[in-house]
């Protein structure tokens, strides 16, 4: 049995405080259309083409629950330029019980937290190297989804806010696999997870909340009925077929 306890509720736009629907972040329909987007005690998956505005809105919520923008824990300071949008300013956060561990992963600058770590290690400190949370090994020694995979199954402790952009960006199909079993893992350990991906392995997670942005916003849909899920499942039953139509003269 699944035993969990939620850490964000729901999240609000302030509409009322928005000075224009016609600059962005605004102007994105996904939050143009945004009222209120209610949260999965355990996983809620937003989904949807590049540029839609998932990332944006991830971001965002990361930002106001007090993370850093690139990533991290909220013990992250660190800016190497400041590109998130001004969109967490205006998003009320319906909070629940307080997490005992949280994590901000964006897979674009997973990288500058690697680097951060070692910078901060490199300073004298009386309390262990922060990489030992990480499993001691430096994450620039490492592929990009091995990683990536060492934060999930070292750094994530249980009990847990944790909010992913693109995980499944360094991770072949079966490493993918291997993570919805680390994210059951954690789930029974009482934990939250908020994810934007792309992948039809990860979005399968049973019960999990699906949102797709589209022109009209967002709208929660069922497993199947995603796009991700149709174009894998049609191309896979007729590979022949879908590469005559794509690369026809």
């Amino acid at each position: 049995m699944i035993f969990n306890q939620q850490f964000v509720k729901a999240v609000t736009l302030e509409r009322e405080a928005i000075p224009s629907f016609r600059t962005y972040p605004f102007s994105l329909p996904m939050v143009r259309n945004l009222e209120s987007l209610e949260l999965h005690p355990r996983v809620t998956f937003i989904v949807g083409e590049n540029g839609s505005g998932k990332s944006t809105l991830l971001e965002a919520i990361a930002v106001g629950l007090g993370f850093n923008a690139e990533g991290g824990s909220k013990n992250f300071r660190f800016g190497t330029r400041a590109s998130h949008s001004e969109l967490h300013q205006f998003l009320r956060l319906s909070r629940g019980l307080r997490p005992r561990d949280g994590f901000f992963l964006r897979a674009e600058s997973f990288f500058n937290v690697a680097t951060e770590i070692e910078k901060l290690d490199d300073e004298p400190a009386i309390a262990l190297p922060i990489i030992k949370s990480y499993g001691g090994v430096s994450l620039h020694e490492q592929s990009h989804g091995e990683s990536f995979f060492t934060l999930l199954t070292k750094r994530f402790g249980g009990q847990g806010l944790y909010i992913l952009d693109e995980p499944e960006a360094a991770l072949s199909p079966q490493r993918q696999m291997a993570v919805l079993v680390r994210f059951h893992d954690l789930i029974k350990l009482k934990s939250q997870f908020i994810i934007a991906t792309h992948s039809p392995i990860l979005m399968a997670y049973p019960d999990a909340w699906i949102y797709e942005c589209s022109s009209e916003g967002l709208r929660r849909v069922a497993y199947t009925d995603t796009e991700h899920y149709k174009v894998s499942r049609h191309f896979l039953n007729h590979p022949d077929r879908t590469l005559q139509e794509l690369l026809k003269d």
